[in-house]
């Protein structure tokens, strides 16, 4: 193993380190301080998140400033400083790791503690080691930590996988909610700082770590900025007025209010696609069931006993519309792009459209055009 004191007496390196440090610290005062977005000013991020990406930075900036106190000056010797200082972030940057994923999760809360307490036993580790100054423990520390990560990397692929349906369920429109990217990016993270704590192979790798940080700061104030808020979306009035609700909520007022789940079928063929509610952007399941009479649960359990979801019936109403759109342009020769037919049907953006029109028409935009031309 090579020295690592002799990291901190290359003047490069030394920049480079201090270097993340201080944009750690900059991510995290322009977190706690800013509330509009630069990135995405018409983005409202969740707050939870803001504030643990925030507080995870705060632990980055301690973190480097643990590791040069300790190990710079010598305080356990030499590895056990190495240790004792890998194994604080170790314990401290986990739970910050796994409140960050979390935070990025809106359908419901999940627990924090269970990983804080799993933490526990590393705690317990590192404590002996440092009061017997022995490494010998290191190696069960390094295999907990392996079986730690991974069950948090099983863990969160199934919650990321409930979150997904949840989405599709609740959302006609996906753009920046879904976390895949994130996760991936996240679950990245831990398999780096499993290399971390089972590697050590000189400056290369001491430089490579830092690279990562730079990228990893950057990437989770991407992600912070672009991930709109689900939270209390569906009792805003603003929202139902500004999806054009309120005329179909106001003709619904002097009507009986219906939530029998057999009629749904019916309702959504009347208000839903005969007024076109569909076409409105980010219209949510439980605004579309107040529209129609009936409630958020029945019109859910409507869409599973058809074995489909939300998302699905309306990007399937709006790939319809954007046929009809089509043939009405071509019989009357005007000039016309599929990006504009697919904003005028109701999607934020040409990418989601052309999943869903493959998705539902079994072959892309271009080739559907080129085959409808003929």
């Amino acid at each position: 193993m090579y020295d690592q004191q002799q990291v901190f007496s290359d003047s490069l390196y030394v920049m480079v380190y201090g270097g993340s440090m201080v944009f750690a610290l900059i991510a995290c005062i322009y977190l706690l301080f800013r509330r509009s977005n630069a990135i995405a000013p018409e983005v409202t991020p969740p707050l939870r998140l803001r504030r643990r990406v925030a507080a995870f930075f705060a632990i980055m900036v301690i973190s480097h400033l643990w590791w040069y106190v300790l190990v710079k000056y010598n305080f356990f010797g030499d590895l056990l400083s190495i240790i004792v200082a890998a194994g604080l972030d170790c314990v401290v940057l986990i739970p910050f790791i796994m409140g960050m994923l979390l935070a990025m999760l809106q359908d419901y809360r999940r627990p924090l503690w269970l990983f804080i307490l799993a933490s526990l036993p590393i705690v317990v580790l590192f404590a002996m080691m440092i009061d017997s100054h022995d490494v010998g423990l290191l190696s069960w520390v390094r295999g907990y930590f392996m079986l730690m990560t991974v069950v948090m990397f099983i863990y969160m692929a199934f919650a990321v996988r409930q979150y997904s349906l949840w989405l599709r369920n609740n959302y006609a429109d996906l753009e920046n909610k879904e976390v895949w990217q994130s996760f991936m990016v996240l679950a990245i993270c831990l398999l780096v700082l499993s290399f971390y704590v089972y590697s050590s192979s000189g400056m290369t790798y001491e430089y490579a770590v830092q690279v990562f940080e730079y990228l990893f700061i950057a990437i989770l104030l991407w992600r912070v900025e672009t991930l709109q808020t689900l939270e209390n979306n569906d009792d805003n009035d603003d929202i139902i007025e500004a999806t054009g609700l309120e005329e179909v909520m106001a003709l619904q007022s002097s009507a009986p209010q219906v939530t029998i789940p057999d009629n749904i079928g019916q309702l959504l063929e009347h208000y839903c696609e005969g007024r076109q509610l569909y076409l409105r952007q980010d219209i949510t399941l439980s605004q579309l069931s107040k529209a129609i009479g009936t409630n958020r649960y029945y019109l859910s359990q409507y869409f599973t006993r058809q074995d489909t979801t939300y998302n699905a019936y309306i990007n399937s109403l709006r790939i319809q519309h954007f046929v009809r759109l089509y043939q009405e342009a071509s019989a009357a020769k005007r000039s016309f792009t599929a990006q504009q037919l697919a904003q005028e049907c109701g999607f934020r953006s040409y990418s989601t459209f052309a999943v869903a029109f493959k998705q539902r028409m079994g072959q892309t935009v271009s080739t559907w055009m080129r085959n409808t031309a003929k």
